[in-house]
């Protein structure tokens, strides 16, 4: 395993950034294990001598949340075989992406239940946060669609949990942040997945009738895909894009005249696509091609992801968009909002507002390279507006926080949180970069 220890400062400088590129904090030492016992070794390796330790996926975090100052950081990439694929079941190393997820799952008609927009980043990266996407209002998070995880624990034991069998461990380490485990395998459930996707796009003028609209078809569960989007002006007001997917076998397309005829009347179609199914659930592969090309990609994306209840989702978006404009949030920038009925929400250290629906409400801004300062300020205005509209934060956030936050954060789980905290990472040496201190 020595040879693949790096401490180059090439290494050392890719370590120390991330998809946000607003936090630089370079590790001791990378290491690219590419078995669980590699990390169990460099874990207790860590434990022993009070040395912090990340796990870093695709590096798409956006706050340092994979970076550890001085520490080491476990690049889980090379950790990325699928084991078993089964009708309603796959077994995958951590540092897998989802796009290989997919493609291992597809040929035999087989997909995970939910998925993020964005097929690039790893399964342990998102089920270490939750994990939300379009499919949300059907199946919860990503979170809630695991049938057992093998985790390296603070302390260097593999452990293999489920809700059978180390329970404890389980309900911690699935969107606990990191803090109790590194995962290193997962067998995730499987649903029916089909052939092609049409894929519907309106336009609505009234933030009202947009929000109404994704409640009423989110609990109905007519679409296999629920998701809002809130496009920045050009010389006019904000769009309100709502987009709709029904998933079809070949020659069964769907009624589209029963779909489609409870839409209200004001809203527009703006397009319809029939697509291969692959496409559509990969369907940001094209936008991070041009991203790249553009240098977007490369910029600072100081983001702000938030859960609000639907009662006061209107009035918190409406304030928030009276402070934006295209400058603000810079050129490829956006607002998500999207359903989700909080009962499908069981993971117990995945926050959730208390109401019977929530709304996803993720700001993707994209700043200049060094004039990042202002919008994460301004993510902290955002936060504290939210949280007084009943909100919680979904903590994968472009945001410092402070152990009164986190406290704040879970609330009557804070207790609970810690009490496994001293248990599984007794040498507090895990995920440093999500700033959560017990003291």
């Amino acid at each position: 395993m020595r040879d693949r220890w790096r401490t180059d400062e090439a290494g050392l400088i890719s370590a120390a950034d991330d998809f946000g590129h607003c936090v630089h904090a370079k590790p001791s030492a990378v290491l690219a294990p590419r078995s669980p016992a590699e990390v169990q070794e460099a874990v207790s390796y860590a434990a022993d001598r009070g040395i912090t330790l990340a796990a870093r996926g695709a590096g798409h975090s956006t706050y340092g949340q994979g970076q550890a100052a001085d520490g080491i950081v476990l690049d889980m990439t090379d950790l990325d075989t699928v084991h078993e694929v089964g009708p309603d079941h796959i077994a995958v190393d951590a540092g897998a992406r989802w796009s290989d997820v997919v493609a291992a799952t597809l040929p035999g008609h087989r997909t995970p239940p939910v998925l993020t927009d964005f097929l690039g980043t790893t399964v342990g990266g998102t089920l270490s946060v939750g994990g939300f996407g379009g499919a949300s209002h059907r199946h919860g998070a990503q979170t809630d669609n695991v049938v057992d995880l093998d985790v390296v624990t603070g302390t260097g034991a593999l452990v293999r949990c489920s809700p059978l069998a180390n329970r404890d461990l389980f309900d911690c380490v699935r969107g606990g942040l990191g803090q109790f485990g590194v995962i290193v395998r997962a067998t995730l459930r499987l649903v029916p997945a089909f052939d092609t996707t049409h894929w519907y796009k309106f336009r609505y003028n009234d933030l009202t009738v947009f929000l109404t609209e994704q409640t009423r078809l989110a609990h109905e569960g007519m679409f296999d895909h629920v998701e809002g989007r809130i496009l920045p002006p050009g010389s006019g007001p904000w769009r309100y894009r709502l987009d709709l997917a029904k998933h079809c076998l070949t020659g069964a397309p769907p009624d589209e005249r029963s779909l489609l005829r409870s839409l209200h009347p004001d809203c527009r179609a703006e397009r319809a696509e029939v697509l291969p199914h692959v496409e559509f659930l990969d369907r940001m592969a094209a936008g991070e091609q041009e991203l790249r090309r553009t240098g977007e990609w490369f910029h600072p994306h100081p983001w702000l992801s938030l859960l609000l209840p639907a009662a006061t989702v209107e009035a918190f978006v409406r304030q928030e968009l009276a402070g934006l404009t295209r400058e603000s949030t810079g050129r490829s920038g956006l607002i998500i909002v999207y359903p989700i009925p909080t009962a499908k929400l069981t993971t117990p250290f995945v926050r959730k507002p208390n109401a019977e629906t929530a709304f996803m409400v993720a700001l993707l801004r994209t700043a200049q390279p060094g004039e990042e300062g202002p919008m994460i300020a301004s993510n902290r205005q955002i936060y504290e507006q939210a949280l007084a509209a009943g909100g919680v934060a979904y903590p994968v956030n472009a945001l410092p926080m402070s152990s009164e936050d986190w406290r704040s954060h879970f609330g009557p789980q804070w207790t609970d949180f810690a009490h496994a905290k001293r248990h599984f990472d007794p040498n507090t040496v895990l995920t440093p970069g999500q700033g959560i201190r017990l003291d």
